[in-house]
């Protein structure tokens, strides 16, 4: 299942990255974004011979962590899982091949797309503020009193990121194996159960059948778990941040 279901959870090739493109860009206006990250915890219950510290996480559950990254049908196009639910999300980030081909100019690599007034605007993902700042990966502006572009711009980008929370909260209502508590499961194969959940979440998406149309369509898929939130910000990020945002400004309203 696992070695022929890859083929439905894959990086996209270029010219379904354009498509890709264009389907992100209709919703919020964001121009050349790529897809949309986010993690959930994926919560146990554990003999008292293996509940350590490490699995503990912010809500006093034992979980581990499934960050994925979705493209604009909710399709999962990267996923990593495996790491405790101690872990924060920019840790778990640092430690993915995602993050080591995006660094080394692998992955979000095609040439920049040129907006008006002459702004370059090269491929990135957004993510929430648990997630750095990073000149391919966009989070929100954060702070009182932010200007009008900045707010405009939060809340483009949050319409855009809805997409990938809204994925795990049908993911997770769709295989009740993942939801809820697991009984005891073996850490050491419930990698690879929620690797196979992934795929066939994909390979339902891919059919064109609904999943599950009696789960209603929600982005709520950590219940009671707080926002993280990361401080660090790239400085060529923040300029490339701001220049979107003023670009973003300028866009009638759609």
């Amino acid at each position: 299942m696992e070695e022929g279901g890859m083929d439905h959870l894959k990086w996209p090739d270029e010219n379904e990255m354009e498509e890709i493109k264009t389907k992100f860009e209709m919703i919020q206006g964001l121009p050349n974004c790529c897809g949309a990250i986010d993690s959930t915890h994926v919560v146990m219950s554990l003999p008292s011979v293996e509940a350590s510290n490490i699995w503990h996480d912010s809500k006093e559950n034992y979980s581990m962590i499934l960050q994925a990254i979705v493209d604009p049908e909710m399709r999962f196009r990267d996923i990593l899982t495996g790491w405790p639910g101690s872990i924060n999300n920019h840790h778990i980030l640092k430690s993915s091949g995602f993050f080591r081909l995006c660094e080394s100019g692998q992955r979000l690599n095609s040439p920049v797309k040129e907006l008006e007034g002459g702004i370059q605007i090269q491929e990135y993902i957004v993510g929430d503020g648990g997630y750095p700042l990073l000149p391919w990966l966009l989070t929100p502006y954060y702070g009182k009193d932010l200007s009008a572009s900045k707010f405009e711009f939060n809340k483009k980008h949050h319409g855009t990121r809805l997409v990938v929370e809204r994925a795990l909260a049908r993911f997770k209502g769709t295989w009740r194996i993942i939801d809820g508590v697991m009984w005891r499961p073996d850490k050491h194969k419930l990698p690879r159960i929620i690797l196979v959940c992934c795929i066939l979440h994909n390979i339902i998406i891919d059919q064109g059948d609904e999943l599950h149309a009696d789960v209603p369509l929600s982005h709520h898929h950590d219940s009671g778990y707080k926002q993280q939130f990361c401080p660090f910000a790239d400085a060529n990020a923040q300029t490339l941040r701001e220049q979107l945002s003023n670009y973003l400004s300028r866009k009638p309203r759609q």
